[in-house]
Parts: structure tokens; sequence; C-alpha cells
């Protein structure tokens, strides 16, 4: 009895599991771009380097046949962390790690996967924002990583993205203004100020 109960419980697993995947992969938005093609198109800003490091994305990416169970497992994640606080530095993390995954496959001549990864990347940076300026130094840490967002785009996937899809990769862009402005306005409504942001001169 305590066998079948057992195997019940196993087939039932597998089946949800297979079943999540399944539809995690149809939810996924199905992008056509062109090969990219290494341009010799200039950077205005490719000399700014942002003091900050990406997390490191891990071995699976987006084009492994495993990345669905990843996927699946940083879903689990976010919705068993409960606090604000710790939910918002998740946040960050799959936004930086994503960062990192686009990156690497727009190098590996793969843009549909890399944009659809940016794309992705760049909403967990906007959803990394809390509410309100009670942890400072997370703020802070937030603002240097919106920065180095921007710049990554800029002087890493920018200059090799097909012509199609540059203007796509260009709006991708204004996810990371955007937290930058919402990180400085929290730290002014306390009488302090982010990391000054070298792209724009206020």
């Amino acid at each position: 009895m305590k066998a079948k109960i057992v195997g019940i419980i196993t087939t039932l697993i597998i089946a949800f599991t297979v079943l999540t995947v399944s539809v995690l992969k149809s939810a996924s938005v199905p992008y056509a771009f062109s090969p990219m093609v290494l341009s010799e198109s200039k950077v205005a800003n490719k000399d700014i380097k942002i003091d900050y490091v990406l997390a490191y994305p891990g071995g699976i990416l987006p084009d492994s046949p495993l990345w669905y169970i990843k996927a699946l497992r940083d879903k689990i994640w976010y919705v068993v962390t409960l606090n604000p606080s710790k939910k918002a530095e998740l946040n960050l993390l799959f936004a930086d790690k994503r960062l990192s995954m686009a990156t690497s496959l727009f190098k590996q001549n793969k843009p549909d996967l890399g944009f659809s990864t940016l794309t992705k990347a760049e909403k967990y940076l906007i959803k990394a924002i809390p509410k309100d300026a009670k942890d400072t130094a997370y703020l802070n840490k937030l603002a240097l990583a919106s920065l180095k967002h921007r710049e990554v785009i800029e002087n890493e996937i920018l200059p090799i993205s097909s012509e199609d899809l540059k203007p796509e990769v260009i709006k991708s862009i204004d996810y990371s203004k955007e937290t930058y402005k919402k990180v400085r306005d929290l730290l002014r409504s306390i009488g302090l100020n982010p990391s000054p942001n070298p792209f724009e001169v206020e």
C-alpha cells in the first residue's frame, strides 16, 4: 500500500514538473531578428566603466535544455520569498544574472534568445526598486547596478546587434534609466545622493 502511494505521488510530481516546464516554454515570447553583425559603429560612452560586478550567471543559459528547470527553481524561490526587502534583492540578483546571460547569448550569435533574456533582465531591474528609502546601502547598490546595466547594453550588446534589432536594444536602456532616476529620487527624499550618473549631465 505504501509503495502504491509513493508511486502515485512520484507520478504526480513528475507530471506537474512536465506540465510546468511546458507552460513556461509556451509562454516565452518568440523573436526573430537577423543574426548579429559585428559593427564598427562607436558608442559615445565606451570609456565609461562602472565599478559594479554583475552576479555570475551559472553554467545553464536559456539555450540549454535544462534552462526550464532553472527558471522554475527561480520562480519557486521568488514565490516563497515573502520579505519585501529580500524580494527586491532577489529581483536585482535575477536582473544581473540575466544581463550576463544575454551578453553571452549575443556574443554566441543568438540574438533572438539574447534579446528575450535582455528584456527579462531589465524588467527584473525595475522590480528591484523598493517602495521606501529605508535601506540606503541597497539603494546605492541598485543605483550602481542600473548604471552598470546601461554600460553593458551600450558598450557590449548594442555594438554587436544587427541593424533591425538595435532600436529595440536602445529601448531596453530605458529600464536602467528609469531605475536610476527612481532610486535617485528615493535617496534625495531623505537628503542623500546616489553615485553620480556619468552618462548624463544634470
